[in-house]
This record gives structure tokens, C-alpha cells and sequence, in this order.
């Protein structure tokens, strides 16, 4: 296997390293944030901004290292693992507290985890291999499975759709006490205008160094404050003037003004990952996978990459899942059928499909400013083939909720880090809006997932990408860089997907 060369945390950053100094403790940093998050429930959303900012109030048995292999948090170590794979006996950290002040025990890990099998799309991904969940003592936990499942660990480990572990007491969905373990709690919401976390004094960092999201979490500052800024030029006339101590995602053209900002420099982090295109498969013209190939036939990744990122040192055309520096890289399925840009052929297949111009309805945001021009470009490529197209640009916090009813969309546009194990795609479970759900994905992911060889998994995974090419189950459009601004005061933070500050720290 290819080592994982570009893993996220290890990604370019054009800021100035932390420094080796002892930080201090003090202080409130402001992060703005692409919008108000839909909820503070991990479990309930894939938003990744609801994951940055619950990050720091909830924790799993497992997190990711700097080199995103799976890491015990919560968990004392990595689960023992019985030879046939089926069972998975977890032992936990003692003395952890909930910002109530309870005792965290393998009680409300069993009933966390029983919740995440319900709530929580990859909780139900993995809740068809699941067995039982049980508490062997105070400090242990079992989960037994019908059938091997690699993705396991992973799944525990990933703060989008999380397997948050919560006070037994405390499992209503919708959630009602925010209460976790982490080493900030919440102390107010006020809708658009801020979610204020404040140090939690009975948190238990784990020993070591820090470790990716992994090891020690210091808690330097007082309070963060995420603040919602939903139009990305604001974000950036913020950036440039130091109004925030961290501003994320902004678009790339930007990046020379802030180079030229004093209070304020650049994060950059390359590759970052990619647009995509989720269809819905579940209702509406896109069920019919005829229409989903002409939709694609149509359309011009290049042209919109371009008119999203601008110049190619932000982006690259590459219709592999994985790039090539990544042990998942393949080309499996995508000749053919990437970057077409051949609206005609696709206008003769529709009527093939028997579309009678129906409207398309397309579900976008301008807080990922570079979503909206794609979608600009697609409309009008769409248009030619033949399309009704009906756009329909919202807020982020909206999409996320209107994504959920197959009644309200036929493409919605998101896009996704590069995942450290592709079992964490959310496209791939049946739960996840755009329902992909036909035999040849099961065939596809199930041998996938019940594989737990690593050199085998990577040829299945073949396999996995060729059955999304053929089903059209959702749309790669490129690689692309993504682009925040820190603070010249802020130090201690490390380009990541997800940023989290329990490590972050202000010069005096």
C-alpha cells in the first residue's frame, strides 16, 4: 500500500509554525464561522460545521492522529479484537467527568452508542453489523458483531454524525442537555450571533503530547466564541482587518490580500478534498439513473472548477475519489465518465430517459461561495441539454434540513475532506440523503466493509468507486484547496479540516 502522503494534518500551511514557548493560560478567542450551526447534536447532523464547533463539548472512544490513524480518547486504548473480528471488548478511562459533574461509566457509553445506532446516519451504517452493546463492568465495554467490520474504529473515531458519549440520563433525540466531556462546555446560544464555550475545570486531558486530534488537549484560553459570518466577503474584509482571532473558509481568491493583512495571515491546507454532487435517488427525476448519466454527461467539471477556485494552484481536475498520493487512489469506473462537458449527447439521451421537462431542482448556499458558482456553471450546461432548471440557494443551516426530505430536491451541492477511511463517506450509507441503496452497492460496500485485510481492502475499494460510477450515486467534480486566516496572536492551532482551539492559546 501507497503511505498516506497527503493526510490532512500534515497539509501545507502558509502560516508561521506554533512556537515552542511555553503558552499561557487566559483569555477569549472569536472564530467565525461559515453560518449558524442547524443543531448542537453531533449525532443528529453531517454538517462539518456542526462537528468544528461540538468537538470541543462532546468526545468518542477514538479520534485521529496527526497521521489519521485511529487513537483512543475516551477509550483507554484500542479495542481488543477477537480473531474472528466478530467481537470488540473496549476498556475505559477512569475518572472522566460530564460538565454535570457525573461519573462517565461504561452505562453511558452502552446507551450513547445505542442512541448513535439510531440517531446518527454512520451509527445506523454500522448498526446493521451490530449485534449487542453491552457493559461487561463499570470500565468496560462489548460490542459484538454478526459479522466483521473493518470501518468499526473508524466510524467511533469521526466527529461528523458522531458517536458522542453522553450521560445515560441525558439520550433524548432531539437533544435537550448539551452536556459532554470535553474540556469546553456550552455556556450560550444566541441564534446568529454567537455559541459561547467556557473552560471546563473538571476535564481530564489525556497524558503525552498533543497528537493530531488525538493526545493532550490543553485548555490555555477562558472561552471560545464562534461566531456566524454567512457571507464569505465579509468573512474575508474580516479576515484582512484582525476583527477575528480565526475566520474559516474563505475563498481562495483571496489569498493574496491576505498575505498583504498584518493582524492576519493565511492557512492553507493542500489538498483539502472535494465538491461534490449528491443526487437523489430516493425520489424525484434524479431516481431515474438514466437521467442521473445525462446530468452528468452534461456537465463541465473543468469550467467549474475554474469559475470556483480560479487558478489551478487552488485546484485540480481529477475525477479519482483519492488522489494518487492516497493508499485508496484507483481509477476504477471513472474513464468515460468524468468532465464530458457534451450537454448535445446529453439532450439525446434524455429523451432517451423520458424526461419531460420536469424541473431540476438544484439546492446550493452562498456561505461556500465556491458551491454557488458551480452551481452557476451547471445550470447553464444544464439548460443546453434541456433541463428546467430550478436553483434554489438557501442558507447552509437550511440545506442541511431541506436535504433530509427526498420530497424538496433532486442535487444538493456539499463537499467533503478526504477521509482518512472511506467507509466514512457519507454517501455510502443507505441513511444518508441521496439514499444510494441497489444491489450492486451492496455487493460493492458490504465486501468492502466485512474485509478486514488492508492490502484486500484497498482492492475492494475498487470495486466501492466503480459502483458509484455506474450508479451515479453522487458526482466528484476535482480536488481542491481550502483557504482560512489566523491571528498573528493565535497560536497553538494546526491547519486541520475540522480546526479546533483546545490547544490554542493568545500571545500577551
Amino acid at each position: 500500500m501507497k503511505t498516506v502522503l497527503a493526510c490532512l494534518l500534515g497539509t501545507a500551511l502558509v502560516a508561521l509554525p506554533s512556537a515552542l514557548m511555553a503558552q499561557e493560560k487566559g483569555g477569549v478567542i472569536n472564530v467565525a464561522t461559515i453560518g449558524e450551526p442547524p443543531t448542537l447534536d453531533p449525532m443528529s447532523s453531517t454538517a462539518d460545521l456542526v462537528g468544528i464547533v461540538t468537538q470541543h463539548i462532546f468526545e468518542t472512544l477514538y479520534t485521529f492522529d496527526k497521521n489519521w490513524k485511529v487513537t483512543p480518547l475516551l477509550a483507554e486504548s484500542l479495542p481488543e479484537i477477537s480473531a474472528d473480528g466478530k467481537t470488540y471488548t473496549i476498556k475505559l478511562r477512569t475518572g472522566i467527568k460530564f460538565h454535570d459533574n457525573t461519573d462517565m461509566t461504561s452505562e453511558d457509553v452502552v446507551a450513547s452508542l445505542n442512541r448513535w445506532t439510531k440517531v446518527a446516519s454512520r451509527g445506523k451504517q454500522a448498526a446493521g453489523f451490530i449485534d449487542t452493546i453491552t457493559a461487561v463492568d463499570p470500565a468496560t465495554v462489548k460490542i459484538t458483531l454478526k459479522q466483521p467490520y473493518a470501518p468499526l474504529t473508524s466510524l467511533l473515531a469521526f466527529n461528523n454524525s458522531a458517536a458522542i458519549i453522553i450521560p445515560s440520563e441525558k439520550q433524548d433525540a432531539p437533544m435537550k442537555d448539551f452536556v459532554g466531556t470535553g474540556p469546553y462546555m456550552l455556556k450560550e446560544r444566541k441564534a446568529d450571533q454567537y455559541i459561547q464555550l467556557t473552560r471546563f475545570d473538571g476535564y481530564k486531558s489525556r497524558d503525552g503530547e498533543s497528537d493530531g486530534y488525538g493526545g493532550a488537549r490543553h485548555q490555555y484560553l477562558d472561552e471560545i466564541r464562534f461566531v456566524p459570518v454567512p457571507d464569505p466577503n465579509t468573512r474575508v474584509e474580516a479576515a484582512v482587518s484582525g476583527q477575528y482571532d480565526y475566520v474559516d473558509s474563505l475563498p481562495v481568491e483571496s489569498f493574496d490580500k491576505l498575505k498583504g493583512s498584518s493582524p492576519t495571515q493565511p492557512v492553507m491546507l493542500k489538498p483539502f478534498g472535494y465538491p461534490v454532487f449528491v443526487f437523489n435517488t430516493k425520489e424525484g427525476i434524479a431516481k431515474n439513473v438514466e437521467v442521473r448519466k445525462a446530468i452528468r454527461q452534461a456537465l463541465s467539471m473543468e469550467d467549474m472548477m475554474a469559475a470556483a477556485f480560479g487558478s489551478t494552484d487552488f485546484y485540480t481536475l481529477d475525477g479519482d475519489i483519492y488522489p494518487d498520493a492516497y493508499s485508496w487512489h484507483t481509477d476504477a469506473g471513472v474513464e468515460g465518465a468524468y468532465n464530458l462537458a457534451d450537454p448535445e449527447g446529453a439532450a439525446e439521451a434524455l429523451k432517451k430517459a423520458g424526461y419531460n421537462g420536469e424541473p431540476l431542482r438544484i439546492l446550493t448556499s452562498r456561505q461556500y461561495e465556491f458551491h454557488y458558482k458551480m452551481a452557476q456553471v451547471a445550470a447553464e450546461y444544464l439548460k443546453l441539454a434541456g433541463f428546467t432548471v430550478d436553483m434554489q440557494v438557501v442558507d447552509w443551516a437550511t440545506l442541511t434540513q431541506r436535504r433530509t426530505d427526498p420530497k424538496l430536491w433532486d442535487i444538493y451541492i456539499t463537499h467533503s475532506p478526504f477521509l482518512p477511511e472511506p467507509a466514512l463517506i457519507g454517501a455510502l450509507s443507505t441513511s444518508s440523503p441521496g439514499w444510494w441503496d441497489t444491489p450492486v452497492r451492496k455487493a460493492a460496500v458490504d465486501a468492502f466493509t466485512s474485509e478486514v485485510d488492508p492490502d484486500k481492502r484497498v482492492a475492494l475499494w475498487a470495486d466501492v468507486q466503480k459502483a458509484i460510477y455506474g450508479d451515479v450515486a453522487f458526482m466528484k467534480i476535482g480536488d481542491f484547496n481550502a483557504l482560512a486566516a489566523e491571528s498573528t496572536k493565535l497560536e497553538g492551532v494546526d491547519p486541520a479540516p475540522w480546526p479546533y482551539f483546545w490547544n490554542a492559546s493568545i500571545k500577551k
